[in-house]
């Protein structure tokens, strides 16, 4: 049986755009700065056209303070630490952030193609060092697993064994790209990804009892059960009497507390999912639009078109256009 915790996978695997390791940073004491995803286009990254961004720091040595620019509490990072802020919101961090914040962006030059950013700043104190990457993905796609999470979460990933090889390819990959051997980009992103994977299902696994939201479905034995069936085989024929036969349950307990976690009926966000997914075929390639439908489910092209334009705005081929 699939875990349950592959429903989170899946999603993510869904909805990523595109993602990158993009900076290597290096700060010595007393430092200050502030950083958003879309101040660093600037430098040279990607612009998200439109997506939703979470954008993560992970510490490989020493310490920083880090708080949302809106306000809120500070937090603090130590080795193995991922700083993940899901809605782009801008954000200070430092050694000491009652200094004034200059911003990351003036300290960056454009690199050459497929190497890191690389950014060293301070006076000159101890030294912290990290590595920043993002996510970008699209909203429809995501706002599931992002609409779950507070705008701003310190997840300590140093002690946990999956992530622990992560970091260490992490590491080596910042090394090798200053090498820059061919693909190095390409593994970076790969990376950038599993470690957010990682986060998330530790972020998941640590919420306390009684939480609402998606993630907490995830880790649910019986709801997660039931995403991970839908997930697995969305091509299926499921009616909520499956589900709830394959999840233990009753089907007015399946449908009364998926909705209360999920926010949706069960049959209503299996069509979105098979949405999600016939949306990403079509972006991925040139595969003709009846057999995506098939894949995800529908007997009838007719009926696939009708739902993905009202999911999508635009019926499939117009829609495959536009997003290539």
């Amino acid at each position: 049986a699939r875990d349950a915790m592959d429903a989170l996978s899946d999603v993510l695997k869904a909805v990523r755009l595109d993602g990158a390791v993009y900076l290597n940073a290096e700060f010595t004491a007393p430092w200050c700065v502030r950083a958003r995803f879309a101040l660093m286009t600037a430098a040279g990254l990607p612009a998200a056209q439109g997506g939703a961004v979470a954008f993560f720091h992970f510490v490989l040595e020493g310490r920083c303070r880090m708080r949302l620019e809106a306000g809120g509490e500070a937090q603090e990072f130590g080795p193995g630490d991922m700083a993940l802020v899901p809605h782009d919101d801008t954000h200070i961090l430092g050694s000491d952030l009652q200094l004034a914040p200059l911003d990351a962006t003036g300290m960056v030059k454009k690199p050459p193609p497929g190497e890191l950013i690389e950014l060293r700043h301070g006076g000159g104190g101890s030294t912290t060092r990290f590595v920043c990457g993002y996510l970008v993905c699209d909203r429809r796609m995501s706002r599931h697993l992002f609409n779950a999470l507070p705008r701003m979460l310190r997840i300590p990933l140093g002690d946990t064994p999956g992530a622990e090889w992560i970091a260490e390819l992490l590491r080596a990959g910042v090394k090798q790209t200053a090498a820059s051997g061919p693909g190095s980009a390409t593994v970076l992103a790969k990376l950038s990804e599993l470690l957010v994977v990682e986060a998330l299902r530790r972020y998941a696994a640590s919420l306390p009892e009684g939480q609402g939201g998606w993630l907490a479905a995830v880790r649910d034995p019986q709801l997660g059960r039931a995403l991970a069936l839908m997930h697995g085989e969305p091509g299926r024929a499921w009616t909520v009497d499956d589900l709830a036969r394959e999840s233990a349950l009753s089907r007015s307990a399946l449908g009364e507390r998926f909705a209360g976690l999920v926010g949706e009926p069960p049959m209503q966000y299996l069509t979105r999912w098979r949405l999600s997914l016939a949306a990403q075929s079509l972006r991925a390639g040139t595969e003709p639009i009846a057999r995506i439908a098939e894949q995800v489910g529908y007997d009838s092209q007719a009926a696939f078109n009708r739902a993905f334009k009202r999911e999508f705005g635009a019926p499939p081929a117009q829609w495959r256009r536009a997003a290539n």
